[in-house]
């Protein structure tokens, strides 16, 4: 049985449940990290730890179905453009997760070192580098939303 406009619009629709996956584990990672530097200066990192732990976690299974469907749609739906634009997503996806890390410990740098200026401004750079990678991920999703809807 060959898949159907059904079968693709039910892909395309999980992608965008993972890609809201993904943005909600994004909120936890920053609430948790808050927190984390509220336990200062005598960090809880166990704690902390275990919540890196459990969103590298969500992270990877998120990725791995997306590469699932990536796979799919080139495959199974003859889409080389959507799984472009998926194999786009998941270089800056990736890059932001290095760059939300990157503040963190930028963030604790600055709360432990209140007088090094330098801190102030390195977290106003990596804040300036996730605008950027944010903005270039909308385009992305962008491009995907509308090649994933002209066929219809």
């Amino acid at each position: 049985m060959s898949p159907n406009v059904t079968d693709f619009k039910q892909l395309v629709q999980r992608f965008y449940v993972l890609q809201a996956e993904r943005v909600e584990a994004y909120r936890l990672f920053e609430e948790g990290h808050e927190a984390y530097l509220r336990t200062g200066p005598h960090y809880d990192f166990e704690h902390y730890k275990q919540l890196v732990h459990e969103i590298t976690q969500a992270f990877s299974g998120i990725s791995k179905e997306v590469l699932e469907i990536k796979e799919r749609l080139h495959q199974d739906f003859d889409r080389p453009d959507l799984s472009e634009h998926i194999e786009k997503l998941q270089i800056k996806e990736k890059q932001k997760l290095e760059l939300t890390a990157k503040l963190q410990l930028a963030k604790q740098n600055a709360q432990d070192h209140p007088e090094d200026e330098g801190c102030q401004e390195r977290i106003q750079e990596i804040r300036q580098d996730i605008i950027k990678n944010k903005e270039a991920l909308s385009e992305i999703l962008q491009d995907f939303k509308y090649d994933s809807e002209e066929c219809e």
